[in-house]
This record gives structure tokens, C-alpha cells and sequence, in this order.
């Protein structure tokens, strides 16, 4: 028996939409499923491609000249000083005496240095007797084999004190300090009257001949440094001169108090306008790294923990990869990088705190002219 709707059982009304709704969603899920889901699109971000500087100036410094060998000079055994020769800014030649002692106050050490050396001497006789008695019995094995490296143990102690005798009886018997190489006085450190102790210095010296200049970088900046670097020299006191240089020495630790690495650089063909202490500026030049110097605005660089990085742009698939890099210099509107980038990468140029790595990106380049690197 068919009914109308409303004369259907309360119940069976109360379900009769069922079957309509249940068909439209079925409908509605069909259509949907047709369709494929939408990639995320890529972001935009300012990026350029990087160039290389050629004839760049890594760095600039502030330096003093010195000698390529500094030294002090003192005596070798204890006296009291009686003369001294020459005074500071002195030039000296190789052998000039610079300085005497006493003779009466080093007597003592001469004849218990002569005396030492007999004593050796004796020593020596007779290690050397028993030493020729010893290898002949042991020829005829009436020896040990133990007795007779015992016997040329002993023999060779001998000797070695034989000749420290010797060296130190020598030692004793020179009273005047001597340049050993021609040379400036750069300092004085003992007066007439004063007893010295062996080895105390008496004079600063400097030898003639090749000149170096000193450098203290920031240890901000000293991974852009390399041995073997050129540098260009300048000096205030000598206007027009200009000297060529190279790294020759970079400190293996920074200075405890300061923070920064000494740099030595080796000047060549220094000639005697070069006093030792005049004020150099110098202008470190790019080039002793394996990747040519590139220069990026700032706005480029990001800082992975304490070190500096970059962000750059994959050209095979657009993503983004955080490479690190050393710093060679900082200007006021540009960075000088030492290594990390090859010239023609893509880096992002400005929002560099926006992005992550491994995202998908679409480089885009400056709005305006001015922002792009030079």
C-alpha cells in the first residue's frame, strides 16, 4: 500500500530525507576527487647573481717597521760592568766591541774553569786506558760482553765532559761583548757600574738588511689573511715612497689582552729611508685563495651562530641552501668576501631572516637600481 508522505508513520517521516542527502554528498565527493591538489607556490625573493672584484683591496692596517732580526745582547757569565761602547741609534759592524766587564771579578770562574777542564782531562786519560786495556781482553773473551759496554759507556762520558769543560773554560775567559752581526742599537738596559748575571741584557740590537712591518689584525678579520699575501706599504714620514710586501708570518694565537693576531709582512727591497719604527699604513691586496674575492651588500649576509653564511639559490631546482663564508673586509654598504662564493651564484640580496633552508623560491631582482651589486 502506497501512502502520500504525510500519511506515513511518524517515523518512518522522520527518515525520509535520508536517502536524497546521502546521495547529493556521494555526488559532491565524486566531483572533488576528479581534481588535483594545487603545488605550493614558490616564494619570491630578491636575488642576484654575485661578481667577482678584481684588484681588490682586502684590507687596510696600521703598522710599524722593524727588523727581520731583533735580539738582546748580554754576556754570557756574571761581572761587573766597566765599560760600554756604544749608545742607542748607533750602527755597528760585525766584531766592534759594545761592552766590558771587570777582569778581576770573572779570575775566579777562569781558574775554576781551568781547573775543571784538567780535571776532565784526567778523566778522559785514563777512560781512554781502560777503554784500550778492556777492548783487548775482550778479543780474547776474558771479559764480559756487560764490562765492555760499561767500559765504553764510560769512556764516552768522558769525552762529553772533556769538551763542556772546554766550551765553558773558553766562555770564561772572554770579558767583552762583541756584535756578532753589523747592526743598530735599539736599546740600553744596563749602566757602567751595574753587575750583571749571566745572560742579562745589556743592549737591544737589530741587524742591517731586510725590514718587516708589524700588523695587528682583529681576529674578526684575520681568516682573510694568507702567507705569501702581496701588500702595498705607505709611509707618512715618507710621502711619494711606496715599498711592496707579502705576508711571511701570522701569529698561531691572538694576543691574551688585546684580541688581535700579530702579521708580519717581509718588505722587499727595503732601502735605508726604512728607519726601524716609523708608522706604515698597509693595504692588503685579494688574491692567495682559491676563490676570487666577490663583494655583496650587506643586507646579504646572515649569521649562522657566530659565523657568517649567505643564502644561495640552487639553479637546478630554486631552493636554498645556507653556505658559509669568510669575511675578508666590512664597508659601510658592502662586505668583501675571502671564500665561500664563486662568481655567478645567485645569493638573496635582502630579506635574508624570512627564509629557511630547502625552501622553493623564485629570485626576482631589486627594485631599484641602486641595490643591485656593483
Amino acid at each position: 500500500m502506497n501512502l502520500p508522505p504525510h500519511r506515513l508513520p511518524r517515523g518512518l517521516a522522520r527518515h525520509a530525507w535520508l536517502p536524497l542527502a546521502i546521495s547529493i554528498s556521494l555526488s559532491l565527493l565524486a566531483g572533488c576527487s576528479g581534481k588535483a591538489p594545487q603545488a605550493a607556490s614558490a616564494a619570491p625573493v630578491i636575488a642576484m647573481p654575485v661578481q667577482a672584484v678584481d684588484g681588490a683591496v682586502a684590507g687596510r692596517f696600521p703598522g710599524d717597521v722593524h727588523a727581520r732580526y731583533e735580539m738582546p745582547l748580554s754576556f754570557r757569565m756574571a761581572g761587573r760592568l766597566i765599560a760600554r761602547n756604544v749608545d742607542p741609534g748607533e750602527r755597528v759592524k760585525q766584531g766592534q766591541p759594545l761592552a766590558q766587564l771587570d777582569p778581576a771579578d770573572p779570575s775566579l770562574q777562569l781558574a775554576y774553569a781551568k781547573a775543571t777542564l784538567e780535571a776532565a782531562e784526567h778523566r778522559l786519560l785514563f777512560a781512554t786506558q781502560q777503554r784500550d786495556r778492556d777492548e783487548a781482553q775482550f778479543k780474547q773473551n776474558l771479559i764480559s760482553q756487560l764490562q765492555w759496554q760499561q767500559t765504553q759507556d764510560n769512556y764516552a762520558a768522558a769525552l762529553a765532559g772533556r769538551d763542556q769543560a772546554r766550551q765553558q773554560y773558553k766562555l770564561a775567559q772572554s770579558t767583552t761583548l762583541v756584535a756578532d752581526h753589523d747592526g743598530i742599537i735599539t736599546s740600553r738596559q744596563a749602566e757602567v757600574g751595574q753587575v750583571l748575571a749571566a745572560g742579562q741584557q745589556v743592549f737591544g740590537f737589530a741587524w742591517s738588511g731586510e725590514r718587516e712591518v708589524y700588523v695587528d689584525v682583529p681576529e674578526s678579520r684575520v681568516g682573510g689573511i694568507a702567507i705569501g699575501q702581496s701588500a702595498t706599504l705607505t709611509l707618512p714620514a715618507l710621502p711619494g715612497h711606496t715599498y711592496a710586501a707579502r705576508v711571511r708570518e701570522i701569529a698561531p694565537a691572538a694576543d691574551a689582552q688585546s684580541h688581535t693576531y700579530l702579521v708580519k709582512l717581509a718588505v722587499d727591497h727595503a732601502d735605508p729611508a726604512l728607519q726601524l719604527g716609523m708608522t706604515a699604513d698597509v693595504s692588503l691586496q685579494a688574491g692567495k685563495t682559491d676563490d676570487p674575492l666577490v663583494k655583496i651588500p650587506v643586507t646579504a649576509l646572515f649569521h649562522q651562530g657566530e659565523h657568517p653564511a649567505v643564502w644561495v639559490v640552487d639553479p637546478g631546482n630554486s631552493t636554498l641552501a645556507l653556505r658559509p663564508v669568510t669575511v675578508a673586509r666590512y664597508d659601510e654598504r658592502d662586505v668583501l668576501l675571502a671564500s665561500g662564493l664563486k662568481p655567478g651564484e645567485r645569493i638573496v640580496m635582502q630579506g635574508v631572516h624570512t627564509v629557511s633552508v630547502g625552501e622553493k623560491v623564485t629570485p626576482i631582482a631589486p627594485p631599484h637600481a641602486e641595490d643591485a651589486p656593483q
